[in-house]
């Protein structure tokens, strides 16, 4: 029988086979010296987790729940503990934001602030492309890098019929030219960088704060986590604008932009004027994000005091359900139907990831790790950083990022401890090169969702794409090493 008549691929059954069996070997073989058996177990699941979401053998949140079937069963962890992580508050961080989010897509402000962003920062062809990198870039920090990629592209696109000499129909296909290549990477690629600026604008961002969270006791908060890493994601997305538009297409674009940014402005003016949904939504946003900025000023009064990020992004969903729309049609900013909409996939994963934590911890397995890896110590952090930023970027390239991010960070953690450095240092590297990963259209949604405009080869990403993961290394490793200690001195040490 062949593997397509089944309905798997090579790589999914050697999955099925290879996890279980590495799994069932763990368990049986001689506990190593040092290690509990509770943590020879917790490896056990490790093991198996790993090799199912690498190879997506089964779906990738179907693997996320395994720890609650396994640990209480192996003697890990009790079951009310492990599914306790299925609802850490960061993941409720998450879930406002995407409702947030899908009353934003449902108004088509998201479309209104794109259009108007590329509209203001020029007319040339390296500053249109500028235009839709940073509106792709800001979207990303608030809502889906796929969502913001499938707006970006279909703006894009139309841009692109408007210049192509042959006037293509809708469903011919668009002939690629310099400027459509050099937009598409734009716009897969700064859906990724703008994503690492905020803690629910990526998931490894959030899974690395729930992951410090249970295993130090340390909360990173919105702001602390936007003073970091905004400055990162902005001058990597003018480092990768200039790329693009002064290394890797060089090519004149002039000719083919022409009236480029006419198409612009009639998109606009068929949006017309914002409507009364527009803004109710966005005085929602903008109170949310002004919270989440200044929330730490409150913490010195005492009835505010308990309040989270998590508390903020609810009470803006929860605004949504009861700010009416159109009143006499008994619509609302944001409905259930949409509501169920966001992906919970993301939010079980989550869920997964904090719990793999707990289950390193519990077990005393991060320390074992720690012990067997003394080799580390004393090595140069900005070595390690560097080493750790390289290992998982190319290891994203064919994995998901988030489940990279589920089953690294707290391994980085036990590095950390054998290493004698800052945790935080190893497991936000590991966090923001998931992020980075711009060779390959499976990497990531967004390079998926560029390949299949068909405006872009392979060759053509992956050319572009190496480059800009080894100067988005080096860009990290920078960061962390320089502009991170100020975080660390909070308190994870």
């Amino acid at each position: 029988m062949r593997l397509k008549e089944i309905g798997f691929s090579r790589r999914q059954l050697i999955g099925l086979g290879l996890g279980p069996l590495l799994f069932v070997v763990m368990l049986l073989i001689p506990t190593p010296e040092g290690m509990s058996p509770e943590g020879q177990r917790a490896a056990a699941v490790t093991l198996l987790m790993a090799t199912l979401w690498i190879t997506e053998a089964i779906p990738i949140p179907a693997t996320a729940l395994i720890p609650i079937a396994l640990f209480p069963l192996l003697g890990v962890m009790p079951t009310a503990k492990v599914t306790s992580s299925y609802a850490n508050h960061l993941i409720y961080l998450f879930m406002g934001g995407f409702l947030i989010a899908m009353a934003i897509e449902r108004w088509g402000l998201h479309k209104r602030i794109a259009l108007q962003t590329i509209r203001l920062v020029g007319t040339t062809p390296s500053r249109v492309l500028m235009g839709f990198m940073l509106a792709t870039a800001f979207l990303s920090c608030w809502i889906s890098n796929t969502a913001t990629a499938m707006l970006m592209v279909t703006i894009g696109i139309a841009v692109l019929r408007q210049l192509s000499p042959d006037q293509p129909g809708e469903d011919d296909v668009l002939p690629p030219t310099w400027f459509g290549i050099s937009l598409m990477l734009g716009i897969a690629y700064a859906a990724s960088i703008g994503g690492i600026a905020t803690l629910i604008g990526t998931p490894p961002n959030a899974i690395l704060a729930g992951v410090v969270e249970k295993q130090y006791g340390y909360s990173i908060g919105f702001a602390e986590w936007m003073l970091f890493a905004a400055p990162l994601s902005l001058v990597m997305l003018v480092i990768t604008w200039w790329f693009l538009t002064r290394v890797a297409f060089r090519q004149t674009m002039a000719k083919e932009f022409q009236g480029g940014h006419t198409v612009i402005s009639e998109q606009l003016a068929a949006l017309g004027p914002m409507n009364r949904q527009e803004k109710r939504v966005l005085i929602v946003f903008g109170l949310v994000v002004t919270a989440w900025l200044f929330r730490g000023l409150l913490t010195d009064i005492p009835a505010l005091s308990e309040i989270t990020d998590s508390s903020v992004a609810i009470l803006g969903a929860l605004l949504l359900f009861v700010i009416p729309a159109d009143l006499k049609k008994g619509e609302f900013l944001l409905d259930w139907k949409t509501a169920v909409r966001i992906p919970w996939d993301i939010i079980i994963l989550f869920g997964g990831g904090f719990a793999l934590a707990s289950g390193f911890a519990a077990s005393g397995l991060t320390e074992w790790l720690g012990g067997q890896l003394s080799l580390l110590q004393g090595a140069n952090t900005v070595v390690l950083v560097g080493a750790v930023v390289l290992l998982v970027i190319f290891m994203t390239e064919v994995t998901s990022n988030t489940a990279t991010a589920s089953l690294l960070l707290p391994v980085m953690s036990g590095f950390a401890l054998a290493a004698e450095v800052a945790p935080l240092a190893l497991m936000a590297s590991a966090a923001l090169a998931a992020s980075f990963a711009f060779m390959l259209p499976v990497a990531t949604p967004p390079n998926a969702i560029v390949f299949a405009s068909r405006q872009v080869t392979i060759p053509q990403m992956a050319r572009v794409g190496i480059w800009l993961n080894l100067i988005g290394a080096v860009m990290i490793t920078g960061f962390i090493s320089l502009a991170l200690p100020w975080l660390l001195d909070l308190g994870v040490q």
